[in-house]
């Protein structure tokens, strides 16, 4: 056994016997032990409760007693998602001792399909950055170097796969926060078509269902995209009808799809969040290779205006996560919406309009959201698949001084805002689509990055077995060896 087995290599080995549940998790336990120190990927450890889990796997799959797909497999959640007797608190001093009473709906059907839940991994407050800090548990450092952030808000998700600590994890996104943990950690990351994983139980109290946050989504995260699959056929399934038919309906239709009937898009740059050039580069590259292997390939078409997509997204999403504001925080971002020019586009703009909306000004922007969506459905006549990027930089050193949209990055020798990035977060996300996150390649300092494989509403197998494909056929997860041990700063 290796660290960086992929869940499917590991329920191998358990099936034929190679290893057992307990030695696997004690394999795991002490390279928690031996490198997170300098990660701190994982935020809370449930050894004891897992090792007598994973006895009762071992001891079961004796008798012949099979407990599902991931049977005896051991793995860790986002730190948001209840797990009963465990820690939820978003990175909340406030809620160090809200402990959950019972598992999210997503975490149950891991642990029903056989799964057993070692640890949570660590979140920014309130989910809320793409690097991944609280006053609760520190700093998460990413595996590739030590000085550079992990990505959020599933940061301690991405970091903890890339270190070799788990094969699976469960993450969440409504700002690629699935997607961009993948891509600064060089692994794998799948945000569902919206509602096909419930939310129960991704909540802070006081919260009764995440399901009403009309973007945020649950998924996979693993080192493999194969992994990816194995984890959506046990999540996915609607708690709800809505949503239940369109899902059935594209599931057994999409698994045949054939790689080389597939009408490809690669997007590699665009005005509005300008993309690193190794990115670009790359991307261009994975087009020139695409044209020799599947129908046709186009770098020129566009499912929607830019600009129209992007303030559509920063309103809504900020109108999303500001729903949860507390009363002081919603009127000081009110008093700062107060004051700004109409025409102000900005991030911080968009942030404290968003954060503040009118029920009027979201329903006129959630016409638009649906006219974005006609958009793309018509772009999906023509193509199956959107290759684009997941941000515009690869990882960048912890900074954790000022605002997000304070903090300064080099896009090929010119400032850029941090969170225009955020850009291509939601160019799939406000308008509900799957999009599978995938290595791409490393630049010259020999940092990950990747890519999103955006598809059509539930057609997310489509993506899936497209990645599969790319792992195969063009690149795949690489572990970073060795592991920095350049301490974050402070």
């Amino acid at each position: 056994m290796k660290d960086y087995s992929t869940a499917h290599e590991l329920l191998s080995l358990l099936r034929h016997g190679d290893i057992t549940s307990v030695e696997l998790l004690r394999s795991q336990l002490a390279r928690v032990s031996a490198i997170d120190p300098t990660i701190n990927a994982v935020a809370v450890l449930d050894a004891e409760r897992a090792l007598l889990r994973a006895a009762e796997a071992d001891a079961d799959r004796a008798s012949g007693r099979n407990w599902g797909p991931l049977h005896g497999l051991p793995i860790t959640v986002k730190e948001s998602f209840d797990v009963a007797g465990l820690p939820t608190t978003w990175g909340y001093e406030a809620f160090r001792t809200n402990i959950a009473t019972r598992h999210a709906t997503a975490v149950q059907r891991l642990v029903d399909a056989g799964a057993i839940i070692f640890g949570k991994t660590n979140v920014p407050v309130s989910l809320a950055d793409w690097q991944t800090f609280n006053p609760v548990y520190g700093t998460t450092s990413n595996p590739w170097d030590a000085s550079r952030v992990p990505g959020g808000s599933s940061g301690g998700s991405a970091a903890a796969l890339a270190a070799g600590y788990t094969s699976l994890e469960l993450g969440s996104d409504i700002g690629a926060s699935i997607r961009n943990p993948a891509h600064y950690c060089g692994v794998y990351g799948h945000k569902p078509t919206w509602g096909v994983v419930p939310m129960e139980g991704h909540a802070l109290p006081g919260i009764a269902c995440m399901d009403s946050v009309d973007i945020g989504v649950a998924g996979p995260m693993a080192r493999s995209a194969h992994d990816l699959e194995l984890a959506m056929d046990v999540l996915a399934s609607p708690a709800h009808s809505f949503g239940s038919h369109g899902w059935q309906q594209a599931r057994w239709r999409d698994r045949a799809r054939p790689v080389e009937g597939l009408r490809i898009a690669v997007i590699a740059d665009d005005p509005v969040a300008r993309v690193d050039g190794a990115i670009v580069a790359r991307l261009q590259a994975l087009a020139s290779f695409l044209r020799g292997e599947v129908a046709c390939v186009s770098e020129n078409r566009r499912p929607v205006d830019s600009s129209e997509s992007r303030a559509v997204y920063l309103h809504l999403v900020r109108a999303a996560t500001g729903a949860f504001l507390s009363d002081e925080a919603y009127d000081a971002a009110r008093r700062a919406a107060s004051l700004l020019d109409p025409g102000d586009m900005s991030y911080r703009a968009c942030h404290y309009r968003g954060s503040t909306l009118t029920h009027r000004d979201w329903f006129a922007l959630d016409q638009r959201r649906s006219t974005l969506r006609l958009q793309w459905d018509r772009f999906f006549q023509d193509y199956d698949l959107l290759i684009c990027p997941v941000a515009t930089t690869t990882a960048f050193p912890h900074n954790q001084k000022g605002e997000r949209w304070e903090r300064m990055l080099d896009v090929n020798g010119h400032p850029q805002e941090s969170t225009d990035s955020m850009f291509w977060a939601g160019y799939p996300g406000v308008v509900g689509l799957p999009a599978t996150a995938i290595p791409l390649g490393r630049d010259l300092r020999g940092l990950p990055f990747g890519a999103q494989i955006v598809a059509p509403a539930f057609s997310d197998f489509v993506a899936l077995r497209f990645a599969q494909w790319l792992a195969r056929e063009w690149y795949a997860f690489q572990a970073p060896e060795p592991l920095s041990t350049v301490a974050p700063a402070a």
